[in-house]
């Protein structure tokens, strides 16, 4: 029996790497798009090997058209087709506020969270989809509590991006409901990984509900349970990993 194929956008770190780490230990097997890291990537790929499941690193840029399709194409060439996707790949930019943010950085946010996570689900969609000949699956988008909260002081730009994650979601889970394809979003909280900026976790971590930022781990758990056949009846949702924030 073939095993499932999860393809991850942003899987060397944080929350994408410890999804793939899960994945690789639940019976996937596991393609890792990441954008310049290769030892990160690289380190990612051992674990799920490791675990007994085939992987591979594929360098590409997720706000580009053409390097996602081609992460789409090597990825099932390498390991079969793509049954499940993950979108963590993402950017913050520099903290300001909205009137003291540059162009290029609003820019930048937009074009990978909101523009390539939109290409990237078409790609989905266009693979997965029954009425397009594919043979179904699931996907999870990664957006953010910043789509809630609004991101004030710090990146509106984000938040709104996220925001735009949220609403891709819904659409397109609507629209490709009888077609075998899940869609779903998780929304992180504060969570300790590299994308936080130099002592933030702490400043923030007095302030939070459950008096501590969330591990990658926590956020992976959800979205592994959101890709595995459990979640077979939730479609179109955003399940906060937030601690009450």
């Amino acid at each position: 029996m073939s095993r499932p194929v999860l393809l991850i956008a942003g899987g060397s770190r944080g929350i994408g790497a410890a999804c793939a780490r899960f994945a690789g230990q639940r019976g996937y097997d596991v393609a890792i798009v990441y954008k310049s890291n290769a030892n990160a990537a690289a380190s990612v790929v051992d674990a799920v090997k490791a675990a007994g499941g085939k992987s591979v690193a594929i360098a590409a840029d997720m706000a580009n058209e053409a390097d996602i399709v081609r992460a789409f194409d090597e990825a099932a060439k390498a390991l079969g087709p793509v049954t499940h996707f993950v979108h963590c790949a993402g950017v913050v930019g520099d903290a300001s506020r909205l009137d003291a943010a540059s162009t290029e950085t609003i820019r930048e946010v937009l074009d990978v969270n909101t523009f390539g996570g939109l290409l990237c689900l078409r790609e989905c969609v266009r693979r997965m989809s029954t009425k397009s000949g594919g043979k179904g699956g699931a996907v999870v988008m990664l957006s953010s509590m910043a789509a809630t909260i609004g991101g004030g002081g710090e990146c509106v730009w984000y938040a709104a991006a996220k925001a735009g994650v949220d609403a891709m979601v819904v659409g397109a889970a609507r629209e490709v409901a009888k077609e075998g394809v899940r869609i779903n979003a998780v929304s992180p909280g504060v969570i300790d990984t590299d994308i936080q900026p130099p002592g933030r976790v702490e400043r923030l971590t007095p302030l939070l509900p459950a008096g501590r930022a969330g591990q990658a781990s926590e956020v992976a758990e959800a979205i592994l349970f959101l890709l595995s056949d459990a979640a077979s009846y939730i479609n179109g949702a955003n399940l906060r990993v937030s601690g009450a924030r």
